[in-house]
């Protein structure tokens, strides 16, 4: 039979486990979203869709973790006296030592990682924005007649001929 000191102690080792696990699903999702980032600055647009593809599939897996990781928290909430859904700084404050300063070391990095995730996916926004915009822009000049000055300073709308466009640009 188990003791309440060992169900605790096998409680913060699976919750470390866990976290071990959502950081490495961070970094995943933090390399699938610089993939992302390379791909649209290099104008490799075809990979777009793919790369988005895994960024959803590292995201599905970093919910997967998180769910894992919330239930095993709440059981070991209880049995360390606290309440509601505690965060992980609660956990470090209230956790015995090995697993207090483990718990804060965990804390730390993936505090790290959310920032550097919120940093890279608003630049990719921007990209994807300055791209679409750019992409616009060039279906309403192809679209749109454009007026232009003639030899005497009035403007004139060009004559309309066939235009080419370049599949790759």
């Amino acid at each position: 039979m188990t003791t309440t000191a060992e169900s605790k102690t096998m409680g913060f080792s699976e919750i470390s486990t866990l976290l071990w696990r959502e950081r490495e699903a961070l970094q995943l999702l933090l390399f699938k979203l610089v993939e992302e980032q390379l791909i649209v600055s290099a104008g490799q647009t075809r990979w777009l869709a793919q790369a988005n593809d895994e960024v959803e599939a590292a995201l599905l897996q970093l919910r997967g973790t998180d769910v894992l990781r919330a239930a095993e928290v709440d059981a070991v909430a209880e049995d360390l006296g606290l309440t509601g859904a505690p965060s992980l700084a609660d956990l470090e404050a209230t956790a015995p030592e090995p697993w207090a300063t483990m718990f804060g070391e965990h804390r730390q990095a993936l505090l790290l990682l959310s920032e550097e995730l919120g940093r890279t996916a608003g630049e990719n926004r921007a990209l994807l924005s300055a791209g679409a915009r750019a992409v616009r822009e060039t279906l309403l000049s192809v679209t749109r007649t454009v007026e232009t000055y003639d030899s005497r300073g009035s403007t004139a709308a060009p004559h309309s001929a066939p235009m080419f466009m370049d599949e790759q640009a």
